[in-house]
């Protein structure tokens, strides 16, 4: 299932940033779209942008935190459009961390968005998908941070490599029923992500050195962000990657090393385990 024009599909994320301009490229391509968020206003406004409510349009909130909130998306989407068979798993958050000074909470809330919302997504959808046996696509937003790492950012990274593996391990089970799967690792892209860690739940009671150390790596991503690809851009390329039956999606020519580097240094630590149990 390659082919945009009439197919239906649902975003969540879907008022700002990569989720926007997912919804966009779409409907350029004819297809029909459920625009999800869990932001009203910024969620009205964008599908304002979008011309508002069509035969081709529709939105609803969505948390993607609760499974609850993504079957009753599920069942809006059905409802309006009779069948769905595109779904962008798109909504995410980013946070700074140190070890031994990250708040429980606040690693329960990334998780809950960042990889259970995908997973919640591909549970609930799925079975959609399935029942019209016309094939689909799952694209899930992961990002480059799921295959290389920085300081300052273990729930971010920890997160995103889940759900590359998760992407990685259902693409090889769903093609034998023709639902392709795709997962999206960006760089940096124009968008709100640097501004969400600020949601996070101790963001009100954090020690002031971490409420420090946070505030500055939020600021370098949000320098990053603003010089990052435009998300309209990325937004075509998913859709051309996707055609294509890609399972990566990468948009950032300069971090292309860092594949090579981190398998070289995976082979490395690798073969140092074969030659100690060769010789003990």
């Amino acid at each position: 299932m390659t082919i945009y024009s009439n197919k239906v599909a649902f975003v969540t994320g879907a008022a700002s940033g990569i989720g926007f301009a997912l919804c966009e490229a779409l409907l350029a391509k004819g297809a029909k779209v459920m625009m999800a968020d869990m932001n009203g206003p910024n969620l009205a406004e964008a599908m304002a942008k979008l011309g508002g409510a069509s035969g081709n349009l529709s939105s609803i909130l969505c948390d993607v935190r609760h499974a609850e909130s993504v079957q009753a998306a599920a069942d809006k989407t059905i409802e309006v459009f009779g069948k769905v068979h595109i779904v962008m798993n798109n909504a995410g958050v980013a946070l700074a961390g140190q070890s031994g000074r990250t708040d429980l909470k606040d690693w329960q809330w990334i998780v809950d968005i960042n990889l259970m919302g995908v997973v919640y997504g591909v549970e609930i959808f799925t079975p959609l998908i399935r029942s019209h046996g016309e094939g689909g696509h799952i694209l899930n937003t992961a990002s480059m941070a799921g295959h290389t790492t920085t300081e300052y950012m273990p729930p971010y990274h920890a997160t995103k490599f889940a759900v590359v593996g998760y992407s990685e391990s259902i693409a090889q089970d769903l093609i034998k029923e023709d639902i392709r799967v795709t997962c999206l690792c960006p760089t940096w892209v124009k968008s709100n992500i640097a501004s969400s860690g600020r949601d996070r739940p101790s963001a009100q009671t954090k020690a002031e050195k971490t409420v420090e150390m946070v505030r500055a790596a939020q600021s370098n991503v949000s320098k990053l962000v603003a010089n990052g690809m435009e998300a309209s851009r990325l937004a075509e390329l998913t859709l051309a990657m996707m055609a294509e039956g890609r399972l990566h999606v990468f948009n950032d020519p300069e971090v292309r090393p860092e594949i090579d580097r981190r398998a070289k240094a995976l082979a490395k630590d690798f073969d140092a385990a074969l030659v100690w149990l060769e010789a003990n």
